[in-house]
């Protein structure tokens, strides 16, 4: 699956990903609108339960928008100053962690509701999410495990490559021979990462179809959905976390190793790319 139904909670850290996009502003405000499709997507919610998906949702982004976009702001703010010098692994992950926690408020505020929901699933329901989480599968499948391993590296190298553009501005053929050269290093593994997101998505329906057997109490529903979402940061099975470990680490190097490739001219893009993500934070969350 591209994403676990738990992760809805995560919204927040939108703020941070819309910045992938033009007009994050507008993004943003239309934020519960579009947490709404997407989760009717995965559940296909009935009336009545429409309504308080709605509810819960805009009250999310209200909650969000009055107290988490201000810290955002700050944050944007402090990485302006940081890009604009050399960096060094151990400072990516220090903005790798500042982000995770975050998110972790973000999950925390959602969890009452997110749980309320997840144990009032039907059959039906969660039949439908099994189908959604197949066809996640299949995409990713066609994404990241093509049959052809020289084709798989071509797509690696150019999602890379886009995320360094979006940051830094375009960047030099001798850069993009650095950063092939470095993406050729990692450790990820897209087809252990498919074993294990298949076996994540398995672990969620048993869960989620004992709560509606059991017609589970609220705090035993949150217990379930915060051990999930726990799962999803930190796998259960010893060898896979030992591998997102060595990936957390490797990212947090190759990051610094492509920030410090960039021209001065290229981290004033940065600087500036920061600096309009931090004003539009602010904005938003003025907009109450």
């Amino acid at each position: 699956m591209k994403k676990s139904l738990v992760r809805i909670a995560i919204i927040g850290a939108l703020t941070l990903v819309l910045a992938a996009c033009t007009a994050v502003r507008f993004g943003y405000n239309q934020g519960p609108q579009l947490a709404f499709w997407w989760l009717d997507r995965y559940i296909d919610f009935d009336d009545a339960q429409e309504v308080k998906a709605r509810e819960a949702i805009g009250e999310w982004f209200r909650w969000h928008r009055a107290t988490q976009l201000p810290d955002y702001a700050a944050l944007l703010a402090k990485a302006q100053a940081e890009v604009a010098e050399p960096l060094t692994g151990a400072q990516i992950c220090q903005w790798t962690e500042a982000i995770q926690q975050r998110m972790d408020t973000a999950f925390e505020h959602a969890l009452p509701a997110l749980a309320d929901s997840v144990r009032a699933l039907t059959p039906q329901q969660l039949e439908h999410l099994k189908h959604k989480y197949e066809k996640n599968l299949k995409e990713y499948r066609s994404d990241f495990l093509q049959d052809d391993a020289d084709d798989r590296r071509k797509a690696q190298i150019k999602r890379v490559a886009e995320r360094v553009d979006m940051v830094y501005g375009r960047v030099t053929d001798a850069q993009k021979a650095r950063i092939a050269q470095l993406t050729d290093e990692s450790p990820l593994d897209p087809q252990g990462w498919y074993v294990e997101r298949k076996k994540r998505q398995d672990e969620a329906l048993d869960a989620m179809r004992r709560l509606s057997a059991q017609q589970a109490s609220l705090d035993d529903a949150k217990g379930v959905v915060r051990g999930l979402y726990k799962d999803m940061l930190q796998s259960p099975r010893p060898a896979y976390r030992a591998y997102q470990q060595r990936l957390i680490q490797y990212n947090c190097e190759f990051a610094a190793q492509v920030h410090n490739l960039a021209t001065p001219e290229q981290r004033a893009h940065a600087v500036k790319r920061f600096k309009g993500w931090e004003e539009d934070a602010r904005v938003l969350a003025s907009q109450r």
